[in-house]
């Protein structure tokens, strides 16, 4: 009789479909991200008055960094990396901050000299932080992973209305028909297509979406063969860091946001993908995060997390290897170093992404329905918890300014509609349930039974 195979090579994660398929659905996942990969520092190095070629190399520093960033994550190191599918790539949460640094005079040197600082700092403690998931029962993943869909829902309107809010045509039939195009290729393919086809739908539509703005005059090539073709990232290339306290401080409040919106997505995924996920595990992924984000500044780059969009993208296609996103982490130090790949990929318009995120955002909000559709209900006050834990989440959405009279380090973790909703689940949790008499939410009493899959563990992305 055949001995059983070690549980190592038994999870689905460590499934490899191949060379053809990794490299097309890794693909799929760089397409899936790579507009909010470049948004970082096309916001910052406009911020700092970087010219057109600076510009490009930040970019350029950013996506080799993802690539690096998400071969960590992966693929793994001992005491480093989730080995997870997720895609790593530079962190919304620091931008307020990191602008900032650079109205006080200090430049992008400041700003990288924070983010190591802070960075060195939060990998000190993170093996306290990572004992948090006991904390994260399917109550609270739930609204996290409810409140991450529902984060990203504007940013997949705003690419469908054009991306540029200055634009005259912002807003247009023309963009919105675009997106909505896309959209019903995705649906299409989606219900009718073979289960290759229906993998494979937001790529294929992102591609037919993109022909058909170029056939209508909304997409533009003409800038491709434009700037170099190849290059390697030279270190330390916009200065040497510098360290200010201040600074450091205030990106030391990003790490954390930082930290607890990793520890939602490694959860998110773990509960998508049907895979244990300890607190060892989510260490490991919290430390290659924190690695990441330490080495970044040697290349000109930020903060690294995992980005939520392409938690979505595993839940709609069911591809849960994570060879595919190191694939597309290959992908990603391919573009940093052949600059002229990243023009070809940001050729593709933004109402296309927009039609795609749709789905793929809107999934990320279903899984978490779909997780507190396992929560009890009964005689207990978990209703009061998701709709007070949600509410927070939705307010930095649908009011942007809510927080702007508040303290700073109070505003940079509250303006994250995460963050918020983490906390908001977490505190009210505990209160409510760990609290005096026993409760009856269906919660593990112990640390271990806390640890186990997937009622437990929870989703977040």
């Amino acid at each position: 009789m055949q001995a059983p195979k070690p549980a190592a090579l038994t999870r689905p994660e460590d499934e490899n479909p191949g060379l053809a398929a990794n490299l097309a659905f890794g693909f799929q996942h760089v397409l899936t991200m790579y507009g909010g990969i470049i948004a970082v520092p096309l916001i910052i190095g406009e911020a700092a008055g970087l010219p057109p070629d600076e510009l490009g190399l930040l970019i350029t520093a950013c996506l080799f960094m993802g690539g690096l960033a998400t071969l960590l994550q992966t693929l793994g190191i001992p005491l480093f990396g989730s080995q997870l599918p997720l895609v790593q790539g530079v962190s919304f949460s620091g931008v307020a901050t990191m602008i900032a640094i650079l109205n006080t005079g200090g430049g992008l040197p400041a700003i990288f000299g924070a983010v190591m600082a802070a960075s060195l700092i939060g990998l000190i403690v993170t093996p306290t932080f990572s004992r948090i998931i006991r904390f994260f029962p399917p109550l609270v993943t739930g609204i996290v992973i409810t409140t991450i869909g529902l984060t990203l829902m504007p940013v997949a309107a705003l690419w469908a209305m054009g991306g540029n809010s200055a634009a005259p045509d912002f807003g247009s039939m023309g963009h919105i028909g675009l997106a909505a195009g896309t959209l019903a290729i995705v649906l299409v393919l989606t219900r009718l297509g073979n289960a290759t086809v229906s993998r494979l739908s937001i790529l294929i539509a992102i591609l037919i979406g993109t022909l058909a703005a170029a056939a209508t005059g909304q997409a533009d090539f003409s800038h491709v063969t434009q700037g170099d073709y190849f290059g390697l990232p030279s270190l330390f290339h916009f200065g040497w860091p510098t360290f200010h306290v201040a600074a450091i401080v205030s990106m030391f409040i990003v790490i954390i946001v930082t930290l607890v919106e990793t520890s939602a997505d490694i959860l998110a995924v773990g509960d998508i993908i049907d895979t244990r996920i300890d607190s060892r595990r989510l260490g490991n992924g919290l430390r290659a995060d924190m690695l990441s984000s330490m080495i970044a500044p040697l290349f000109g780059s930020f903060t690294q997390s995992a980005f939520a969009q392409n938690v979505g993208l595993v839940a709609v296609t069911g591809v849960k290897s994570r060879y595919v996103v190191a694939f597309g982490g290959l992908i990603l130090i391919a573009l940093g170093l052949a600059p002229v790949m990243g023009r070809v990929v940001a050729c593709i318009p933004a109402p296309v992404l927009g039609g795609a995120g749709i789905v793929l955002f809107g999934t990320v909000a279903a899984s978490g329905i779909r997780t507190l559709a396992r929560v009890d209900y009964e005689g207990n006050a978990n209703l009061v918890i998701v709709a007070t834990g949600i509410g927070a989440g939705i307010i930095p959405i649908i009011a942007p300014r809510f927080y702007d009279a508040f303290p700073t380090w109070f505003s940079t973790i509250f303006q994250s509609g995460i963050s918020s909703a983490a906390v908001v689940a977490i505190i009210m949790n505990l209160a409510f349930n760990h609290t005096g008499a026993a409760n009856r939410n269906g919660q593990p009493a112990s640390h271990e039974q806390a640890l186990r899959q997937p009622e437990a563990s929870g989703t977040s992305a």
